[in-house]
């Protein structure tokens, strides 16, 4: 039995397991290289067994690839460090945030963020998800702006 899906046809819970999806596959990539499609194939399978957003899923991972240059040049400002000493899954999910507050407009920032958190606890560093909230706020607050300060009052 399916679950049941929202009004406008989006399931969160498909869209979580294709954001933990693409935060691994361009883990691999970020670790190995490797084009886009060989990325998805590689994962593809394995993504569609677990009844996720394939099409979020390669909307990531395509998106991080294209725009890796442009999303590491806004994410720099925020951190510590260079973007390439960045533990690699905090890297790989601040990427896929960073591509969501721009190119995907559709997912509310508070949504993109909270995911990341969420993401970084289950397979990244111990406080590795206080990091990153502290990094995509600053980034939400700069490519989000209107967003955020409507929600801030």
């Amino acid at each position: 039995m399916k679950p049941p899906r929202r009004p406008h046809g989006v399931d969160p819970v498909h869209r979580t397991r294709a954001r933990r999806r693409a935060m691994q596959a361009l883990y691999a990539w970020q670790m190995s290289g490797g084009n886009a499609q060989q990325v998805i194939a590689q994962f593809a399978h394995e993504q569609a067994h677990e009844i996720a957003d394939l099409e979020y899923f390669e909307d990531l991972v395509r998106g991080v690839m294209q725009h890796e240059a442009a999303l590491d040049a806004g994410l720099l400002p925020h951190l510590d460090r260079k973007v390439s000493e960045v533990d690699p899954v905090e890297r790989a999910v601040m990427r896929i945030a960073a591509y969501e507050f721009k190119h995907r407009v559709d997912v509310p920032y508070r949504v993109v963020i909270n995911e990341a958190i969420e993401t970084v606890k289950r397979f990244g560093a111990e406080h590795g998800h206080t990091y990153v909230n502290g990094v995509l706020d600053k980034l939400a607050a700069e490519w989000r702006s209107v967003e955020v300060q409507a929600a801030r009052g």
